[in-house]
């Protein structure tokens, strides 16, 4: 993980504080681009933070459905320089719908319904027997907080943690919330990390793509500060993944399949 002061910069500037034009300097999130080239084709340039692009292009190589199992990555290389990562893998080219795009740090593109029910189709069931308490979606709702040390610079960053019930496995910060959850789909993709008995906290709202990341990866729950969409809440419904929203100050909504938060008693 790149280091935080590679991802901040301090910029003039001057607050209004009672009644007074304050000059001064504040801490800001870097931003950059990171263009995307597979089987010599120029696919997509991405906006995001500096640092771990390794993961964060393997990761949206596999929401994608370019690279569904280890062998299909031939080389990668980067070049952070450039802003450049070349992949190489057995498709010949990349597809049309993909070819040349750029992706703001917000990530969304735009798709409508029948396309995001398209991405989760062939997707592995996720398990029905992982559980949380309360107790433990607190916690690791305080451990996201804390680890997010640019957002506490910042705040301008979202952040995305795969965890099992009881700790924080990987961490990952980024300007784009959708890149934070691909950095994590990258690191596991690449690592062969385990993930049915794993769950997905998240600090931005859950898109129907964010759900769609989570359905693809094979995780079973996704646990908010924010809250879902109607989208979301229809696919976490059909594709058996429980949705946790407005995970904060000793309280959480259950959008979906609240069958997985059971007591602290039931727990043990």
């Amino acid at each position: 993980m790149g280091s935080s002061n590679t991802r901040i910069v301090s910029l003039p500037v001057t607050r209004f504080r009672n009644g007074t034009l304050i000059h001064g300097e504040d801490v800001v999130v870097r931003e950059t681009t990171l263009t995307l080239i597979l089987n010599g084709w120029e696919l997509v340039t991405l906006v995001c933070s500096p640092g771990e692009f390794r993961e964060l292009a393997v990761g949206f190589l596999c929401y994608e459905g370019v690279l569904q199992k280890r062998e299909d990555l031939k080389s990668i290389e980067i070049s952070e320089d450039e802003g450049l990562v070349r992949v190489e893998t057995g498709q010949a080219r990349p597809a049309e719908k993909l070819s040349g795009q750029f992706i703001a740090s917000g990530c969304g593109r735009g798709r409508v319904s029948f396309h995001v029910t398209s991405d989760t189709s062939g997707v592995s069931p996720v398990n029905p027997c992982l559980t949380i308490t309360p107790g433990e979606i607190f916690y690791l709702s305080n451990q996201l907080e804390k680890c997010s040390a640019i957002f506490q610079k910042t705040g301008g960053t979202h952040s995305a943690a795969l965890c099992t019930a009881k700790e924080v496995v990987l961490f990952y910060e980024d300007v784009g919330r959708h890149n934070a959850v691909d950095k994590i789909y990258g690191r596991c993709f690449l690592e062969d990390i385990p993930l049915t008995d794993k769950l997905l906290v998240f600090s931005g709202r859950i898109s129907s793509e964010i759900l769609t990341k989570v359905a693809k990866m094979g995780l079973p729950l996704i646990i908010s500060r924010s809250a879902p969409t109607e989208l979301t809440a229809n696919l976490a419904k059909e594709l058996g993944i429980t949705v946790v929203g407005f995970a904060r100050e000793g309280r959480f909504t259950i959008y979906t399949h609240n069958e997985r938060i059971v007591s602290e008693t039931r727990k043990t």
